[in-house]
């Protein structure tokens, strides 16, 4: 082992000194600078930021940016995005549903009684009852609303819009009114069309598609 290091180091010595004196030179000389060159700069990011915040702020940006966003947050509360796929009626139809479940754990009582067991069917309806009618209608018309106010007082319907701002009919019809939002109870009861009516019939729904009121002077 000793012998083949010494070969070794007197192959490179040997290729060290092979190598002319002016090629030595040239590697050893500084060639100075080849082309232009910047400072590395690397700003606190923290720093920068908040900077900036302290600009906004000393101009009333901040102030303003949190006066543009509640505006916009209260315009969408007040104005909800209609439920897609919703059309007027244009051919009344009516059916029952189900609205029977299957339970998916067991339901006890605060006993620890059983009152119905995992994978059981169970009708709500056979247990309590649908206190008010569901009326779905458009709120951007206003025979529409004006038909379900008429119809139905406030103890015997939640007239549900699909569409329009519930929180602006609220102070011209003096009753509440609510928003069927994304669409989940229309999508539920398989409703496409209003104004439509959701009753109790025994322990079944029934739903009603109805025809849209004419407006007032309408042919």
């Amino acid at each position: 082992m000793r012998t083949a290091a010494i070969l070794a180091t007197g192959v490179t010595l040997l290729s060290l000194s092979t190598v002319p004196p002016f090629v030595m030179s040239a590697m050893a000389r500084d060639h100075g600078v080849m082309g232009q060159t910047w400072p590395v700069i690397e700003p606190d990011l923290l720093t920068t930021i908040d900077a900036k915040l302290k600009s906004l702020e000393a101009s009333g940006g901040i102030a303003r940016m949190q006066k543009e966003l509640a505006a916009r947050t209260e315009y969408r509360v007040r104005n909800p995005q209609p439920v897609a796929g919703l059309g007027a009626t244009q051919e009344p139809r009516a059916w029952l549903f189900d609205p029977s479940i299957v339970v998916a754990d067991d339901i006890r009582d605060a006993k620890g009684n059983l009152i119905a067991a995992r994978g059981t069917k169970v009708n709500p309806l056979g247990l309590v009852q649908l206190k008010t009618d569901l009326v779905f209608v458009d709120g951007r018309d206003p025979a529409q609303i004006a038909w379900a106010t008429s119809k139905w007082e406030s103890t015997k319907a939640k007239i549900i819009f699909v569409a329009g701002s519930p929180f602006d009919r609220m102070g011209e019809y003096k009753r509440r009114f609510f928003f069927d939002q994304q669409g989940k109870l229309t999508q539920h009861f398989g409703i496409s069309h209003v104004p439509a009516v959701v009753s109790q019939e025994g322990e079944a729904l029934r739903i009603q598609e109805l025809l849209a009121p004419k407006p007032k002077g309408g042919a």
